[in-house]
């Protein structure tokens, strides 16, 4: 049997962007589209990506792997925005507006396809248009030998197996996915879904279902993720991405939920979570992940890959999972903490740094000027390189709200959240070229992209172990 994995979003992502108006009675509005997931018509699409977040190419019958949910209300009926023919549109296939150089390349046609859906699902009548919320789906399978991945950018020839898990030819498929596209039952219950498989028996298996209340409270998302021994390294994310630019190491334009980019230190996250059952030591859970993307001098991203960097920051909460940074692996740091008085602490400070407070540091792979020693980031599975601040629950937190201890957040310890996720993004360490003598604060606002997602990661040889939780954005 495979590690099977079980999750609920209960009610749905209100990200709160907090500002500071002067004299304002209410100074935070949310930045997402759709705050708490409330309205009844729903906005929710599905993505799925290769280790190296492409195609790659498609399953047979499936289409490209872009689909979506979304529908109106008119006189208590739902009026889907997309059909199934849409869902299964597929290399060779046109649809308005595709560019003649994508119809027949898989890579190119799923992002475009993804921008189709959601000018399809689009919801213009605000002020700031936004699209849907974004289910995605990744195997972390990698053929060495099939040479689709670059390495931090760079186009590289296949090289031999061994770093990462593949059986053979074929690892790297894009799954089968069903849709039940969301109706209403006889009860006022509306409820819909995606679900599907790695693999013809099976083994591998992911499901994602809504479901609502007509006219009332907020929609409940329930997660399902199920590994392999042919498939033991799957991602499941919930995430509000930006309704434009370049999101999450994916460098095409995309579209999502995020109608206000959140600027450091203002902004906040909301939510409670409940936690019913682990999933083993090797399964990463995020309390919050979130992303960015620059280049080492600051400028924002372009879609030039051998120049981009997506940068995120993740709060793992899974109370098994170890610090590698330490005072004897300090390279596994970040250069320096900033405390919240601003204070700079250096890693080799062994008397104040609070190693304990991160899981791993990593730094980009095309960064010219690192300190030494130091760990550079996996190069080949994003499309451009990469930078990875993970935390741990640590009391130098506290500030911001985020778990303080092992074990808080964690299976019997629901509770709801208040994560100042602006204030301490300001505070982490990200390279640029202007870090060599003065650290500058990040402010994420001018880069092309945020986002936040809910991410399980299933690593490696974790199959046989269930995780289970719920999870309410205020």
């Amino acid at each position: 049997m495979g590690n099977l994995l079980c999750f609920w979003v209960v009610a749905a992502s209100s990200l709160v962007f907090c500002g500071s108006w002067a004299n304002a009675k209410d100074a935070s509005a949310s930045a997402v589209g759709d705050p708490g997931m409330r309205r009844d018509g729903l906005r929710v699409a599905f993505e799925a990506w290769n280790f190296c977040n492409e195609v790659g190419e498609e399953a047979p019958g499936m289409g490209s792997p872009r689909a979506a949910d979304c529908f109106d209300i008119s006189n208590h009926s739902l009026i889907h925005k997309v059909s199934e023919e849409d869902n299964k549109l597929g290399i060779g296939k046109q649809f308005p507006g595709l560019n003649p150089k994508a119809l027949n390349n898989p890579d190119l046609y799923a992002a475009e396809k993804e921008i189709y859906l959601g000018s399809l699902c689009q919801v213009s009548h605000a002020a700031k248009p936004w699209q849907f919320w974004m289910v995605m789906l990744k195997n972390g399978n990698y053929d060495t030998k099939s040479g689709l991945c670059p390495e931090n950018g760079k186009k590289v020839p296949p090289f031999n197996p061994g770093r990462f898990p593949c059986f053979g030819s074929g690892c790297m498929n894009q799954p089968i996915l069903y849709h039940q596209p969301t109706s209403l039952d006889g009860k006022d219950t509306m409820k819909g879904g995606f679900n599907g498989t790695y693999e013809l028996d099976g083994n591998s298996y992911f499901e994602v279902v809504w479901e609502k209340k007509f006219g009332s409270g907020s929609w409940n998302f329930a997660h399902k993720l199920r590994t392999s021994k042919k498939y033991p390294w799957l991602m499941l994310y919930l995430r509000a991405d930006a309704t434009k630019g370049y999101s999450g190491g994916y460098h095409y334009d995309t579209r999502g939920m995020l109608k206000t980019l959140p600027v450091s230190p203002n902004f906040k996250v909301r939510l409670t979570l409940d936690i019913k059952q682990g999933g083993g030591p090797q399964s990463q859970f995020y309390l919050i992940d979130i992303g960015s993307c620059w280049k080492n001098n600051g400028a924002a991203c372009d879609g030039d890959v051998l120049t981009d960097v997506t940068r995120y920051c993740e709060m793992i909460i899974n109370p098994e999972t170890p610090a590698w940074c330490s005072p004897t692996n300090i390279g596994n740091c970040p250069p320096y903490h900033i405390t919240p008085n601003n204070t700079k602490i250096h890693r080799n400070d062994t008397a104040n740094f609070p190693y304990g407070a991160y899981h791993y540091y990593c730094s980009p792979g095309n960064a010219l000027h690192l300190e030494q020693p130091n760990s550079t980031c996996d190069p080949y599975s994003n499309p451009q390189a990469q930078e990875l601040v993970q935390l741990l629950p640590h009391p130098i937190w506290a500030e911001y709200g985020y778990p303080t201890k092992k074990g808080e957040g964690w299976i019997g310890d629901k509770r709801t959240w208040e994560l100042d996720v602006g204030g301490l993004s300001s505070r982490l360490y990200f390279y640029q070229v202007w870090n060599l003598k003065n650290f500058v604060y990040i402010v994420w606002g001018y880069t092309n992209f945020l986002l936040c997602r809910i991410q399980v990661p299933l690593l490696l040889q974790e199959y046989g172990h269930l995780l289970m939780w719920g999870r309410k954005f205020l």
